[in-house]
């Protein structure tokens, strides 16, 4: 599946191109319109443990943002950052393996 998702901001529109299962596509959509922070909020295409996963960042409006992981079906498997700086999912670290790919989106 291939989208162009377009959000609008007083008269602008942005056009973010996605390849991927609908629920991320709906999830992007609305994380959009709802990021915590105005500067630094992203989403990011990942491979992790042989699929993809989506990386929804806060952004850095505040020294505790995080960042939620999506699987391609939309199940919620971990989060990174926060208070504790935390960057295992599944008791692996993200970080280590994971390979990033894109961005899908940033403000």
């Amino acid at each position: 599946m291939f989208a162009i998702l377009c959000t609008s901001l007083l008269t602008d529109c942005e056009k973010i191109n996605i390849d991927a299962s609908d629920c991320i596509e709906d999830k992007v959509r609305e994380f959009t319109k709802t990021a915590p922070c105005e500067n630094g909020a992203s989403v990011a295409l990942w491979i992790f443990k042989g699929g993809n996963v989506y990386v929804f960042s806060d952004g850095n409006c505040g020294a505790d943002m995080g960042a939620a992981v999506y699987t391609e079906d939309c199940e919620y498997i971990g989060f990174l950052g926060g208070f504790t700086g935390n960057m295992i999912i599944g008791g692996i670290n993200f970080y280590e393996e994971a390979q990033f790919i894109r961005k899908i989106w940033e403000n």
